[in-house]
């Protein structure tokens, strides 16, 4: 999904999204309103919204106290949902099936910052451990570390 997508649906939420320069974060949102960094790079802005909208689905109140496990669990049910909204298992075995054998590669693939794939994969690791998922012609497994199959490989 492009950030223009995410835009779109922000806005289709009834929400506002303005970019402005915010010191230390990427992003916040409060009530109809969702910040966005502009000294961001593209691909940063997409990752951010993401979990700013994930914020908006998932989050209840201020969290901003991350000292506090109910605001970090928020914190992560937030990104958790950004990690679903731009990256799905599929993609990640058709970059794999592509020749993409590390998370930089993977990053340049899905356009997306380094650090939010390997963070994605942590994600789908914990979410899915040593169990496949499977597709139309492959399967994909996230631990012990990714691993991806075609059909007639297994």
């Amino acid at each position: 999904m492009s950030y223009e997508e995410l835009i779109n649906e922000a806005a289709s939420q009834g929400l506002i999204v303005k970019e402005k320069p915010i010191d230390g974060y990427g992003g916040r949102i409060f009530k109809n309103r969702i910040a966005i960094n502009k000294n961001l790079t593209g691909n940063e802005k997409r990752a951010v919204l993401a979990e700013e909208l994930g914020h908006h689905y998932t989050s209840v109140g201020d969290i901003l106290d991350q000292t506090d496990i109910r605001n970090r669990k928020q914190e992560r049910k937030a990104r958790s949902w950004g990690y679903q909204k731009l990256i799905q298992p599929r993609d990640i075995a058709i970059a794999c099936l592509s020749g993409c054998c590390t998370a930089y590669e993977l990053s340049e693939y899905l356009d997306l910052p380094q650090p939010y794939v390997e963070e994605a994969l942590q994600y789908f690791s914990e979410a899915y451990g040593e169990q496949r998922v499977y597709f139309s012609d492959c399967a994909i497994q996230f631990a012990p570390k990714v691993r991806v199959w075609k059909y007639t490989e297994f």
